[in-house]
């Protein structure tokens, strides 16, 4: 009776048995997908797809660290490669890397870089004379003009009264030339007669000891190691312009000095000035060098930042953009032969040669003319001067590790930043005129700009 009532169980349980071992692609204990167990229910087709999944995936990890370890070994040999495209990979300075960095293929540019600098000052060969000069030999400056009406006051210009003539014959290079460049009797930024006599004994000489002296016996001031000399009778009622003439007009406060390195008051210079001139100069035979701008390499781009900021009346930075667009400035593309038209003018590093002290002549009267915008005004000289002006335009990043940042404590410097229109300036508003600089923005351009329309910018950074 027992064995009767278990058979039906028994019977049960081996049909369930039956069902399971119809069913290949059940669950399986202790298998799976990645199982390499085979188990008996297992069908033939899903083991040789299992075994064939795992290889392609092993094969696959493989071609890809063999790709890897390829395109470094390639990086590597192409940045020593005698090839010109390969080694062009490498230089920064380069169209290919510029066009790789455009289309978002470079490296993202560090904010910081080692700068490539001697190890020793001590063993650095100061060259010898001075780099030759070969287009424009003979520079003099005009110096003497007649005074300028304004209402019923008259007064000297610190950057003189130049006509649209002379700022056009100017750009014409020439062995001799005579220009304006700033420092017009009783203009203005005058020195110390102490100073005066100070200045024109300096020769390339570098202090090796550290000594803080006040006052000398001459009453020449000191901080440290080096000598201050201050300016008197500021030439300019706009703050920003007047920080223009000692930057751009070096040559002229200095003119026995046959290299200077500006730096802008804001920054704390932490590299030895002796290790800059051979990195950015005589190493590869450079004789002036700048930095390049972080974010912008067109200046109709800078000129957007600059009104996005409130760097300078609005309506006045288009006009002046519209006289060089009107001028043939067109916007930076690779088709040009410089890295930008944009640089960061904080840090200059130049050798006093006839023609860089021409186009720092020739950058400033822009600048004195125009806006007090210099970083505008760089790139339209470069382009004036028709490629015959060489320089060297070093990575920001080096840039910023050239110094310590204190930043302004004071953003704006007078109400014409706050500018929109035209209009505001009429009336009481007239007093926001610059009554030393900056008539280029007021004098009737011999030219028609009504129908000039400026380039489109596409903003792809802050404003900076």
């Amino acid at each position: 009776m027992d064995s009767e009532l278990q058979r039906p169980v028994s019977f049960r349980l081996s049909r369930r048995g039956d069902r399971n071992n119809q069913r290949p692609f059940a669950k399986d204990d202790g298998g799976g997908l990645f199982s390499s167990v085979r188990l008996p229910q297992d069908n033939p087709m899903k083991v040789v797809w299992k075994q064939g999944f795992i290889r392609l995936v092993i094969v696959a990890g493989i071609l890809w660290m063999l790709l890897i370890l390829i395109v470094l070994l390639f990086h590597i040999w192409s940045c020593q490669s005698s090839f010109s495209f390969f080694s062009a990979i490498c230089n920064k300075e380069g169209k290919v890397f510029i066009t790789m960095d455009l289309l978002g293929l470079a490296p993202k540019a560090e904010h910081r870089c080692p700068i490539p600098v001697a190890g020793d000052p001590e063993k650095i060969v100061i060259p010898e004379g001075r780099t030759p000069d070969v287009i424009v030999k003979d520079l003099t400056f005009i110096e003497d003009e007649d005074l300028v009406n304004i209402g019923s006051q008259s007064f000297p210009l610190f950057g003189g009264n130049q006509s649209w003539l002379q700022r056009e014959e100017s750009f014409k290079l020439k062995p001799r030339m005579k220009v304006h460049c700033g420092f017009l009797q009783n203009g203005g930024a005058d020195m110390n007669p102490v100073d005066i006599e100070y200045v024109k004994k300096l020769s390339l000489k570098f202090i090796t000891r550290n000594v803080t002296i006040k006052k000398d016996k001459d009453k020449g001031m000191w901080v440290g190691i080096w000598r201050l000399i201050p300016l008197k009778h500021q030439p300019y009622d706009e703050p920003r312009r007047n920080g223009k003439v000692p930057k751009i007009l070096t040559y002229r406060l200095f003119p026995q000095a046959q290299y200077s390195i500006w730096i802008d008051g804001k920054m704390e210079l932490i590299v030895d000035p002796l290790l800059i001139l051979e990195r950015y100069l005589w190493r590869d035979k450079h004789t002036y060098a700048i930095a390049q701008h972080k974010h912008h390499r067109s200046i109709y781009e800078e000129a957007d930042a600059n009104k996005r900021r409130k760097r300078y009346a609005r309506p006045l930075i288009d006009l002046h953009m519209k006289i060089f667009y009107y001028d043939g400035m067109e916007p930076w593309s690779l088709k040009k032969n410089t890295i930008s038209d944009v640089p960061e003018g904080a840090v200059i590093i130049r050798e006093h040669t006839a023609l860089n002290n021409l186009f720092n002549c020739l950058w400033f009267n822009e600048v004195n003319l125009f806006t007090p915008r210099d970083q505008l005004s760089f790139g339209y000289v470069v382009y004036r001067l028709s490629g015959l002006f060489k320089f060297f335009m070093f990575g920001n990043c080096e840039y910023n590790s050239l110094f310590v940042l204190h930043p302004h404590t004071r953003e704006h410097s007078s109400k014409v930043e706050w500018v929109k229109s035209l209009s505001e300036f009429k009336g009481s508003g007239s007093s926001m005129k610059e009554s030393r600089g900056g008539f280029g923005l007021w004098t009737p351009y011999p030219k028609n700009l009504d129908l000039v329309v400026l380039p489109p910018v596409v903003r792809t950074s802050k404003a900076g």
